[in-house]
Parts: C-alpha cells; sequence; structure tokens
C-alpha cells in the first residue's frame, strides 16, 4: 500500500498546532523537519553534532511538518478541508503560522516510515551524554555514556531543543542512586538518559501506550529493564512514588498545572526539570513554581523553547 505524504510549511511555533492539526484529520505519523532542532556545533554548553555541520543548511529555511495518511482515507474533499483548518490556524498563530503552504507526494510503503532518518544522527547532549540512532555507528570517547535510541512515532529523539536541554540539565541534577520520575515519558530518552547518569530506579510514565511500548523497547535496548519501569498511566491518579529528580518534557499549560501535584512526588529538597515551554510562557511557568515552593535554580533557553531546574522546598 501506498501512501500519501503531505507537507506543510511553518515555522518553529507554528509547528506543534500544525502537527496536532494534521494528526487530527487521520494521520498515520508526523515528523518535523526543522534545522534550531539540529544541535549547532558553533554553540557552547557542550551541546554538539558529531556528524558534518553542512548538514544543517542543506535542511529547508522554512520548518515542515510532514504527515503520512492513507490515500483511500484522505480524499481531495480532506485536503481541502485540512487547507481551510490551517486558515483557521492562521488567525489564532498570526505571523507564527509561517506560509502554511501545503505540498503533496506520493511515498512508497516501505519508504514512508524511513524518510526522516537521513536528519536523526548520533550528536552528544551535555557533557558525556551521546544520543545515537540505532542504525548509525558511532565509536564513544572515554567517559561517553550512550543512548541508543529508535523513537518510532514517539517524541523524544533527541535533537528537539527541549529534550536536549532536560538532557543537559539531567546532568546535573541527577546523582548516582537517586530515584528518578520521568512524566510523559515518549520515546522513554530522559528516563534512558537519568538511569546512564547513575540512577537507580527510574519510572517512566506515559498516557499515551504507543509511547509506553516505543519506550519499553528503547529500555531493552539499553539494557535498562532492571532499573526503569514504563507504566501507562497518570502520575496523579493512584500513583504514590517519590523521587529525589522529577523530570516532565510536555508543555507550559501541564507544568503549571502539574507543579503543585507533584510535590507529593519529589521528596523534601529534591529537583524538578521541566522543559517544553515556550519563550512567552516562561514567566507564567515561573510563577506557576513559586506559587508551588520551588526554588528555581536556573533557567536555560535555546530558540523559541525554555527549560528550568528547581528544587522542591525542605
Amino acid at each position: 500500500m501506498d501512501w500519501l505524504e503531505v507537507i506543510t510549511h511553518t515555522t518553529t511555533a507554528g509547528s506543534e498546532p500544525v502537527s496536532d492539526l494534521m494528526i487530527s484529520f487521520g494521520a498515520a505519523g508526523t515528523q518535523v523537519e526543522d534545522r534550531a532542532d539540529v544541535p549547532d556545533p558553533s554553540k557552547p554548553h557542550g551541546y554538539w553534532e558529531i556528524i558534518d555541520p553542512d548538514m544543517i543548511e542543506k535542511m529547508p529555511k522554512d520548518v515542515l511538518v510532514h504527515a503520512w495518511y492513507q490515500p483511500d482515507a484522505f480524499s481531495g474533499e480532506s485536503l481541502a478541508a485540512l487547507r481551510q483548518r490551517l486558515e483557521t490556524l492562521r488567525g489564532s498563530l498570526g505571523a507564527a503560522a509561517g506560509s502554511l503552504e501545503v505540498e503533496t507526494v506520493n511515498v512508497r510503503d516501505e519508504d514512508w516510515s524511513e524518510v526522516w532518518k537521513q536528519f536523526y544522527k548520533p550528536f552528544r547532549a551535555g557533557r558525556t551524554l551521546v544520543v545515537k540512532p540505532v542504525w548509525e555507528a558511532y565509536t564513544p570517547e572515554p567517559g561517553d555514556r550512550v543512548i541508543e535510541m529508535d523513537p518510532g512515532m514517539a517524541f523524544g529523539n533527541g535533537t528537539h531543543e527541549t529534550t536536549g536541554l532536560c538532557l543537559a540539565l539531567l546532568e546535573d541534577a541527577v546523582k548516582e542512586g537517586d530515584r528518578v520520575i520521568d512524566v510523559g515519558t515518549g520515546s522513554g530518552i530522559l528516563a534512558i538518559g537519568a538511569a546512564r547518569l547513575g540512577a537507580r530506579r527510574v519510572l517512566a510514565i506515559d498516557i499515551d501506550p504507543d509511547a509506553v511500548r516505543v519506550a519499553r523497547e528503547n529500555v531493552a535496548r539499553n539494557g535498562l529493564t532492571d532499573r526503569i519501569d514504563c507504566v501507562k498511566g497518570d502520575l496523579l491518579q493512584k500513583r504514590d512514588e517519590t523521587c529525589e529528580v522529577c523530570v516532565a518534557n510536555i508543555i507550559a499549560d501541564v507544568i503549571i498545572a502539574f507543579a503543585q501535584p507533584l510535590t507529593q512526588h519529589i521528596v523534601p529538597g529534591g529537583l524538578f526539570v521541566c522543559s517544553g515551554i515556550l519563550k512567552e510562557r516562561e514567566q507564567d511557568v515561573l510563577a506557576a513554581l513559586a506559587a508551588a515552593n520551588y526554588t528555581v535554580l536556573r533557567v536555560e533557553r535555546r530558540g523559541e523553547w525554555v527549560a528550568m531546574l528547581s528544587r522542591r522546598s525542605a
């Protein structure tokens, strides 16, 4: 069976709502192609590409959201309706929507799930963590902690700025023997990173069963099933685990809502790493953390995104 690939031109800020909209039309999956997601070797903070930096220049200037549909379930009328909904979205996003130009491409069945892999290469996050796709070769340097990843359709291949920010902050937050909770684990990359940094137990939890399946596969691939539990569910519903470090790479509204309830799962004096925060929501999240009696220790920013490391009151 062939697939119809629909590509929408947008911006970094518009990529998430555009992706959500395309999924609502029945996409089998989406992939965001954003040069801002590829670590720039010229930038500091110990976050650099291991591959040829020319790859960034070869990527399109626009942010492209790719979505794949079964042709018999996505007609010309569906495409027209999608274009109409995108114009409605433009009304709420304004300039952040970008051009919202739409292209279509026919893709062979055996190719559609592989097209994004050309942009996913080994890279370093922080000082010692290296994220390596399973299909790429990499020779570790002394002290490297390698995370083997095949994210599938789950969020979290590591190249997105929020994931990289969280990995870098975890490197300073996690101590040998800590317990860690990864809220909204996605592909499991942050849970695996925490275990590589010395966490003795990690709870990787997500409400999406597909994400939990992918996370379990990645945890097994890294030989960490004895330390990481991948669970489908809501941490705030009938869960009583506590941790020294909690990480949540989700969205600002969820972080704001979770900040206070999460204190029941973080030991007094424990740390909370959060990201998925667009820069225009930074002050909202800071206010929510302060109201929940966290002390913000660090704020890191890359592109449009912000991550925070805070400490729960003792």
